[in-house]
């Protein structure tokens, strides 16, 4: 059985989507092809995201904000939206789930940990859904 592959998406790529993207890999190691895109890329990941992650000793500084191609999309087997609204393309036989999340751009770090800590419970769900 070849390996489940999951892509976030959100409009920047620079918060919810990277929490997403670091708390699968770091949940599921390299059981599942994680991928993280926006519709709108920022120019670097938020840093108030990048400290909620390290508080809970995930580091995804190196990540880099990615422009969501149709590619991506047609590549994956799970897609999550969170607020890109339309951006993302539909292929038939895809998993879309769409996760309705504070954004975590220009709150303070109290908020974030809210939603970092929100994200791994849907993330915990989803990964018990995708080894079932």
């Amino acid at each position: 059985m070849s390996k489940s592959s999951v892509l976030f998406v959100c409009v920047h790529n620079a918060g919810r989507s990277q929490m997403a993207a670091g708390w699968l890999r770091h949940l599921a190691g390299d059981s599942v092809e994680v991928r993280s895109a926006g519709s709108e890329p920022k120019e670097q990941i938020n840093p108030v995201a990048v400290e909620a992650m390290r508080e809970v000793g995930i580091d995804i500084t190196g990540a880099v904000p990615q422009r969501l191609e149709t590619e991506a999309v047609r590549e994956s087997d799970v897609i999550v939206t969170m607020g890109c609204g339309d951006a993302c393309p539909v292929f038939p036989g895809k998993r879309y789930e769409d996760w309705e999340l504070t954004d975590p751009a220009g709150q303070p770090i109290e908020v974030v940990r809210r939603v970092r800590d929100e994200i791994r419970g849907r993330i915990e769900k989803l990964l018990g859904e995708l080894q079932a």
